[in-house]
């Protein structure tokens, strides 16, 4: 109801308008009977309208208007004048007069000029209440816009995280901060319970990891109904702490709750658009752990994979070798470099005769079992198998990785290798040797072979020579050539045996036939 406030210093007027005009029509009104009481209950009531007489005791019309201006009080004012006040009343115009009545004045004239002056003010107040509106709905929609700035910057954080103990301490903090909440925790659903695994308390810096276990009937009721719930103040064996929570459901499954809280007296209940909210959230969040535990089991099956491939391939070829290619891929295609390495070849002497008295399967355990014994040796030292060949073995060191001192880990390989043997043959009563073959020089290292089947493995003519080396050895005879010869270890010795023809090789090589201790003997 609109109110307007009569100022006049005539009673029968007040009285005239107050019931003929404003009463009849439904307007509630206030009355004054001179200027001074007049400005008193404008400032006081801020009525909608004025009907102000001009020539008043203590305050003027004149006055008063000028004393509204003075204190900003924008009240529409219509003017009631006497003939002859005309030039007054235009002047007054300037000071917020709307429209002004001639007195004596009819119920038709005045009710004219109200609806006229409070026309203005409807349409002001309609516009002030449809920009007040307006600049809700932009804040609104401000507010709308910046939560899911929000939920996408977090989503695209969360969902980025593989790790368990950083990503769901991260969707606490998340929630935490969407729903303006004080505490947040996220439990994952497990053998039919509640296990906390990411807890912020009030007061606390950042979210931290967890592992408890909870009894939360709250949290379980929102795995029970599959929906999010908001828990009011005040009710409940929760006492005065306001909740909210969201499910985790990935594959119709509820895995999981996040849940807010507030502890503090008298703090304000969560709504039904924090649980919308959360329940975004709560979508992102049971992604990002979904893609966590699948990026955990691939990669524990990768790793199991790896270490399958290394222990089944490294029986084949150097475990050195089986990790770099495991490790680089790419690596394994054919081609090679040229570098200097030592070569060390050994040969079973007694297999011929070993072949004739045993059968297969023994002859082949007893094979099985000098092979290993010198291919462990060899490995112990650094040095990678190149291959298998019947009843020896071609090895070579300083590559694929490099050694300070590849001639002297070749020597002592060879020399410990004696050693083992003649230990093993002790505990299995067998007359097997070896004889061994080494030398040193450049030759292409690489992959060999084609795209679908490569062999790491040594070319040069320093493998022919310790080939032949080998060849020419006798049982527990270690021959060099001059290279390996004139780089000894410690307490080792060369004796020169000559030249040996090398088959296919214009220029024959020097024998040395070495012998010593190893450094630790």
């Amino acid at each position: 109801m609109e109110r307007i406030l009569i100022v006049d210093d005539g009673r029968e007027s007040r009285d005239f308008i107050a019931d003929y005009i404003l009463k009849p029509n439904g307007y509630d009104y206030l009355t004054a009977k001179d200027g001074r009481e007049g400005l008193e209950l404008a400032v006081k009531h801020k009525p909608d309208l004025i009907l102000l007489d001009l020539q008043m005791p203590r305050m003027t019309g004149v006055e008063v208007l000028q004393a509204l201006a003075q204190q900003n009080l924008d009240i529409p004012v219509i003017l009631m004048t006497f003939y002859g006040s005309e030039e007054i009343a235009v002047e007054v115009y300037r000071l917020g007069v709307k429209d002004y009545v001639k007195k004596p004045f009819s119920v038709e004239e005045m009710l004219m000029a109200i609806e006229r002056s409070l026309g203005d003010v409807r349409l002001r107040r309609e516009k002030e209440a449809l920009t007040e509106r307006l600049i809700q709905s932009n804040r609104q929609l401000q507010r709308s816009l910046n939560e899911l700035n929000i939920l996408y910057s977090i989503g695209k954080s969360v969902t980025s995280l593989l790790d368990l103990d950083q990503l769901l301490p991260r969707i606490v903090e998340a929630a935490i901060k969407i729903a303006d909440a004080e505490e947040g925790a996220l439990h994952l659903v497990e053998d039919d319970g509640l296990i906390c695994r990411a807890l912020r308390k009030r007061g606390a810096g950042r979210a931290t990891a967890a592992q408890t276990p909870v009894k939360d009937a709250f949290a379980m009721q929102v795995v029970s109904e599959r929906k999010p719930l908001v828990y009011p103040p005040n009710s409940g064996e929760r006492g005065a702490s306001p909740a909210a929570a969201a499910p985790l459901i990935l594959h119709e499954t509820v895995i999981g709750v996040l849940e807010v809280t507030n502890q503090s007296s008298g703090s304000a209940a969560f709504s039904e658009h924090h649980c919308a909210l959360l329940s975004a959230l709560s979508d992102y969040a049971a992604i990002a752990i979904e893609n966590s535990r699948l990026y955990q089991r691939l990669r524990e099956n990768t790793e199991r994979e790896k270490t399958q491939i290394v222990n089944t391939f490294g029986r084949f070829v150097s475990p050195g070798v089986v990790e770099r290619v495991v490790a680089q891929p790419e690596t394994a295609r054919p081609g090679g470099e040229s570098r200097a390495i030592t070569v060390l070849f050994a040969d079973m002497r007694g297999y011929t005769t070993l072949a004739e008295r045993l059968s297969p399967q023994a002859l082949l355990e007893v094979l099985n079992a000098y092979l290993s014994l010198a291919a462990n040796v060899i490995l112990s030292y650094g040095g990678t198998i190149d291959k298998y060949m019947g009843d020896g073995l071609m090895a070579i060191f300083n590559a694929p990785d490099a050694q300070p001192t590849p001639t002297h880990s070749a020597i002592n390989a060879a020399l410990m290798l004696q050693i083992a043997i003649q230990q093993m043959n002790t505990e299995r009563g067998e007359q097997i040797l070896f004889g061994v073959g080494i030398g040193a020089g450049e030759a292409i290292v690489g992959y060999v072979g084609t795209e679908s089947a490569v062999n790491y493995t040594a070319i040069g003519d320093v493998v022919n020579v310790a080939r032949r080396l080998t060849e020419a050895a006798r049982a527990g005879q270690i021959l060099v050539d001059d290279a390996v010869a004139a780089d000894l270890p410690p307490a080792v010795t060369a004796k020169s045996l000559g030249e040996l023809k090398i088959r296919g090789r214009v220029a024959p090589a020097r024998a040395h036939e070495v012998a010593g201790t190893l450094p630790d003997a």
